[in-house]
């Protein structure tokens, strides 16, 4: 009896025992869908909401949007190369146009200046060499600065030459050391008597934005102004830069620096 009892309890439990237990560890597999996806349908012409590309082009230009900085500097990139092109160009033109001046005026002997001069015929004949005899008026004498030559500070002397007939001009005599700024210290370059000056006729300087006023009232002059300089000493506003003793290459040096 206790044989047959045996044999039902064991095969009791080898219903309750799983016969493989050596895939019990391994991961569940992947479960796959059957569904399909399927592509979002045109609507076709007949559809009363379709719009062809006809009636509603892409916008290929963004409309009503600001453009980025990028795009803005792109742009101006090629406009400022032209400017700056065009500038060169031009100053070239005048570089070329002043060396051909300085070729034809410098060469030909000093020209005698006339008692009386139209201010507005300068202009054609500026860096003209020219001569004129008169007596200096050091009394009158005004100084132009500070301006820098070689690294140390000085200052550009102007002294009206008052001529025979009673006129007077303006002469650029040159550059002298700030330590010389009284006259007093430079006796050699007060000549009295009658002197002859040869220079260049120069049309009236211009003054620049950096450049600040002139005071005339207290003797401060920053620029050359020819009309105030010859109001201020009873002048013809005529502007002469002494050349007299230098050579045509020294001449070219000298007016290429002013």
């Amino acid at each position: 009896m206790n044989a047959p009892n045996t044999v039902l309890r064991s095969l009791r439990l080898s219903k309750q025992i799983p016969r493989c237990t050596r895939f019990t560890n391994a991961p569940p597999r992947r479960q796959f869908t059957s569904s399909i996806f399927r592509r979002k349908q045109q609507p076709s012409a007949d559809d009363p909401e379709f719009v062809s590309i006809l009636d509603g082009p892409p916008k290929l230009v963004r409309v009503g949007k600001r453009h980025g900085p990028g795009l803005i500097i792109l742009a101006i990139i090629p406009i400022t190369a032209f400017i700056l092109g065009t500038w060169q160009v031009q100053r070239l033109g005048w570089k070329s146009e002043l060396i051909a001046k300085f070729e034809d005026r410098l060469i030909r002997d000093p020209l005698p200046l006339p008692p009386t001069i139209d201010p507005d015929a300068i202009h054609d004949f500026d860096y003209r060499r020219v001569v004129a005899k008169g007596h200096f008026r050091h009394d009158q004498e005004m100084l132009i600065g500070p301006r820098m030559r070689d690294g140390t500070d000085g200052y550009m002397v102007v002294t009206p030459l008052e001529r025979e007939n009673g006129t007077t001009i303006l002469v650029n005599r040159g550059w002298i050391d700030k330590k010389h700024r009284d006259k007093r210290t430079r006796p050699d370059g007060l000549p009295t008597g009658e002197v002859t000056v040869e220079g260049l006729l120069r049309e009236p300087w211009k003054k620049n934005m950096f450049t600040p006023e002139n005071q005339p009232e207290k003797g401060m002059f920053y620029f050359p102004d020819v009309k105030q300089m010859a109001a201020l000493t009873g002048s013809q506003p005529v502007w002469v830069e002494a050349t007299m003793g230098m050579s045509i290459i020294i001449i070219f040096h000298f007016v290429m620096s002013c």
